[in-house]
């Protein structure tokens, strides 16, 4: 890695290992991972996320329907689309998912890095009237000055870091001022050595940090910090991880409480039966 870099594929796998290797030691020790790690919170708030910019107009009202259901109130959707008209595009979808979980739910939008920063201050205007209160990526996340511009003129909260593939990547967005919230995923960032790191750096500017996608491998180290906001419960992670996984979470209610079972590390053990049919080899 020090002379091909480490962003990317070589960072996913440092992370796999570290993940890895804290589920072997809290499974030899038999501790679910947060009772290693030191709880700091019985449970973690979720938010449902999908609402992808593919979805039409009945797909995203099932699946926000399908949250608030199972008693989430907190959702994200995608936003940037390419329709052109993108900002009516997007403020439609928008405004369809505030009718569909009603005024009380926390309503977030994604739009991975897809404006340009007036386009992102003008649309965060009239979301604001929507109640949008999380706004992801309104420019790139490497654009920590437009990240910031854009946090300075708008009322929702400023958020990004699920990119990161290092702890200086974290250090330097947290210190820039560019977010209100710090995101980082243990799948990319080095794993849950790097992710509690973050959080601590996070924690040491006032800044909250939220779990990005792969819930079941963010639970333990999200109830392990206390500055953590909640965690991404994606929709497509959360069908593979229950698909080919005996031991997943149960979000009812907007939380999960990991090491409840009381199984050893993780908690997710390979569903061998389900998994063969995958197989390619």
């Amino acid at each position: 890695m020090l002379n091909t870099g480490r962003p990317g594929i070589e960072a996913g796998a440092v992370s796999a290992v570290d993940t890895a290797l804290w589920d072997l030691k809290a499974r030899l020790l038999g501790l679910p991972l947060v009772r290693l790690l030191g709880s700091a919170r019985d449970k973690v708030a979720v938010y449902g996320s999908g609402g992808l910019t593919t979805y039409d107009d009945t797909q995203l009202e099932q699946q926000l329907r399908g949250w608030t259901k199972q008693g989430i109130d907190r959702v994200k959707i995608k936003i940037a689309e390419s329709c052109g008209r993108q900002e009516a595009c997007d403020l439609h979808r928008i405004r369809l998912a505030r009718r569909t979980v009603g005024d009380a739910a926390e309503l977030y939008v994604d739009a991975n890095g897809g404006y340009t920063r007036k386009q992102a201050v003008r649309i965060a205007a009239v979301m604001a009237d929507l109640g949008v209160i999380w706004l992801e990526e309104p420019v790139s996340s490497d654009d920590l000055a437009g990240l910031r511009e854009v946090r300075d003129a708008v009322t929702a909260d400023v958020v990004a870091g699920e990119y990161g593939y290092d702890l200086p990547y974290f250090a330097r967005m947290a210190a820039s001022g560019a977010v209100d919230c710090l995101q980082a995923d243990v799948t990319r960032c080095g794993g849950v050595t790097v992710w509690l790191r973050a959080a601590a750096v996070a924690e040491g500017l006032g800044l909250h940090i939220s779990g990005h996608c792969a819930p079941h491998l963010h639970a333990h180290v999200a109830a392990a910090v206390p500055n953590t906001r909640h965690l991404e419960w994606f929709h497509d992670h959360v069908r593979i991880e229950t698909m080919l996984f005996h031991g997943p979470l149960d979000p009812q209610g907007g939380t999960v409480t990991p090491g409840a079972s009381g199984e050893p590390g993780h908690g997710l053990t390979l569903n061998r039966a389900a998994a063969d049919c995958h197989r390619t080899a």
